[in-house]
């Protein structure tokens, strides 16, 4: 990917990666970037870098621009290691560039990389002025780390915002209304549920700071940025931070040994249906437990289901509810079924999980093989 200009004096000089396929157990099926941002004033700016094997890429982006050494600041939005890999290589090739991040970040920063940096540490509604510019910094803790923070260019009207309301995606669009709402709202709940769902408060707290700011582009750290659908894309952050579903969305999701499990979830399924609900039908063993969690963002009704193996769920399922026990969706409604041989532990095992996450529990369906 070469650099981009975005607006006068603001370039994306990030990456693309297009064959990435799985992220910390995470399956992106569309591949991701590792968004950048130079902004040129009397000072330059870098804000955020990129996973560490693309650190030629970046230096051969923003050398396209300027030179990388003449960089003043660095903010470090976020340390997570595919937003702030190059820091340690640019805090040599430009040590007197200034990093300017959160006291969080501060510490992270020397705990992942075992070294100190030349950091400004930066609190709430502080700005830093490069000349004509203005940057105000919008701390986010546990969106989704600590230390992550938003950045806002004042007289640009431009949000930086990290990790909120970015997309695992790789294209060659650049804007949101240029990959289509479907696509955009597709790859952004996706992204929200297996990376953001668990942190609804913080989400609404962010919310409401940044409810203030006159933003006329969002650039976050992955995927495409936002101008298009900036207030329908607000809008689904809120209610996917309150737990809004649709109450006639339904999805199943089930593993099956010989077939028993997945048959009775087919009834479920169609049951469901005759009620009026729309439902995905999900098997694990063809579909990743991110995808699965995806679907659920919206879904009022949850079943799953599992045949019983050594008195146990058998092993997809147990995965698939460890990672959603993780994500804790909540005020979900949760049926949960199995076919088994002679003790049929899995049904249980399964509602057990729903009461951790106290959704409201229909009764378990659970049938010796094909009774």
């Amino acid at each position: 990917m070469a650099s981009y200009k975005v607006r006068d004096n603001i370039y994306s000089v990030g990456a693309v990666d297009w064959g990435v396929r799985n992220f910390h157990g995470y399956e992106v099926p569309r591949g991701t970037t590792y968004n950048a941002y130079l902004i040129i004033d009397e000072k330059i700016t870098l804000i955020d870098t990129v996973k560490a094997p693309f650190n030629d890429e970046l230096i051969a982006n923003i050398s396209e621009i300027v030179d990388p050494r003449k960089i003043d600041y660095i903010i470090s939005n976020h340390t997570e290691p595919d937003h702030s890999g190059t820091l340690p290589y640019l805090s040599e090739f430009i040590p007197n560039a200034k990093i300017y991040c959160t006291a969080a970040a501060n510490k992270e920063l020397k705990a992942i990389y075992a070294q100190d940096f030349n950091t400004v540490v930066v609190k709430p509604g502080e700005t830093l002025n490069t000349g004509k510019y203005t940057f105000r910094f919008v701390p986010m803790p546990m969106v989704h780390w600590p230390d992550s923070m938003s950045t806002y260019l004042e007289e640009e009207k431009i949000l930086f915002s990290n990790d909120a309301l970015g997309q695992h995606i790789a294209s060659e669009e650049k804007y949101d209304d240029e990959l289509g709402r479907e696509l955009f709202f597709e790859r952004s709940g996706d992204y929200y549920a297996n990376i953001v769902l668990p942190f609804g408060k913080q989400v609404t707290k962010l919310l409401a700071d940044i409810s203030a700011l006159d933003i006329n582009l969002v650039c976050p750290a992955h995927g495409v940025m936002l101008r298009g659908y900036i207030g329908e894309a607000v809008q689904k952050y809120s209610d996917w931070a309150t737990d809004v579903t649709d109450d006639k969305s339904a999805v199943v999701i089930y593993d099956t040994m010989w077939g028993a499990t997945a048959k009775h979830a087919k009834k479920i399924a169609d049951r469901w249906r005759a009620e009026g609900l729309k439902v995905e039908e999900i098997s694990l063993k063809d579909k990743h437990h991110s995808y699965a969690i995806a679907k659920l963002l919206d879904a009022k009704y949850i079943a799953v289901g599992s045949s019983t193996l050594n008195r146990n769920m058998l092993p997809s399922v147990a995965a698939f509810l460890t990672y959603m026990k993780g994500l804790r969706p909540q005020k979900r409604v949760g049926l949960a079924f199995g076919i088994y041989g002679w003790s049929g532990e899995a049904p249980d095992q399964i509602e057990a999980i729903f009461n951790e996450l106290n959704f409201e529990i229909l009764p378990k369906e659970k049938f010796n093989w094909n009774s």
